[in-house]
């Protein structure tokens, strides 16, 4: 073999090797994303999103099952975009819940307050 033939045949073999390793990471990314969708939606649920956001919380499940459809199908494109979109709705029920939670006991501390400043009018009267 001649040089440049040598030159040639390194060039092809690494240029088949990394597109190799670029199309057996196809379903790598689309499995992380899933994976992470899947512990935002549990997170969700653990912070009560089925109780303060319905909507989002359903919208996150139905989205995660057509990732998982998609994943099966072996479209990984389409699962970790479905993936995604349910990872950012399961993130928003979270939010509200938290959000919810914190209102109500912001609410409880502000009627604690009210009362205490009432028992302390009629202690100085």
């Amino acid at each position: 073999m001649t040089r440049n033939t040598q030159k040639w045949l390194a060039i092809v073999c690494s240029a088949t090797v990394v597109l190799a390793a670029g199309c057996s990471n196809l379903k790598s990314p689309a499995t992380a994303d899933v994976a992470v969708s899947k512990a935002a939606i549990e997170n969700a649920a653990a912070a009560d999103g089925m109780e303060f956001a319905p909507v989002e919380m359903n919208s996150a499940r139905e989205k995660m099952a057509k990732a998982n459809k998609a994943m099966a199908d072996k479209d990984y494109k389409l699962a970790g975009n479905w993936a995604n979109q349910a990872e950012v709705d399961a993130k928003l029920a979270q939010g509200k819940a938290n959000t919810a939670k914190a209102k109500i006991a912001s609410d409880a501390l502000q009627e604690d307050i009210r009362v205490l400043r009432e028992e302390l009018d009629r202690a100085n009267k």
